[in-house]
């Protein structure tokens, strides 16, 4: 079984940064693509970002490029998501996931939520105006 745990969210202004980590138990981090959901109050789960599993390649969804960016550091187990010029509209609680299946190639985008099989249990990340 595998344990996700975020922390690092909070109270930050409009034009502010915060950057939450993602730490998972386990010995096979390494071998899986990551990734960073979000969920506004009354909307859907939506797809941030993703990292494959070796770091190489990344995935943002429009509303965050240019202002997100993740990472990882496999040695320690953890994905990072940093995240500058924060807008309200990113207040959510922010979920990391596991991506199914190791050494995941990326034919395909890796955004869908039902390609990931672990996860978070979230933080909360509110943006004041």
């Amino acid at each position: 079984q595998v344990q996700l745990v975020e922390s690092g969210g909070g109270l930050v202004q409009a034009g502010g940064s915060l950057r939450l980590s993602c730490t998972a138990s386990g010995r096979t981090f390494s071998n899986y693509d990551m990734g960073w959901f979000r969920r506004a109050p009354g909307k859907e789960r939506e797809f941030v970002t993703a990292i494959s599993w070796r770091g190489g390649r990344t995935y943002y969804v429009d509303s965050v490029k240019g202002r997100f960016t993740i990472s990882r550091d496999n040695a320690k187990n953890t994905v990072y998501l940093q995240m500058d010029s924060l807008k309200p509209e990113d207040t959510a609680v922010y979920y990391c996931a596991r991506r199914r299946g190791s050494f995941r190639s990326w034919s395909m985008a890796p955004n869908p939520s039902h390609e990931y099989d672990y996860w978070g249990q979230g933080t909360q990340v509110t943006v004041s105006s």
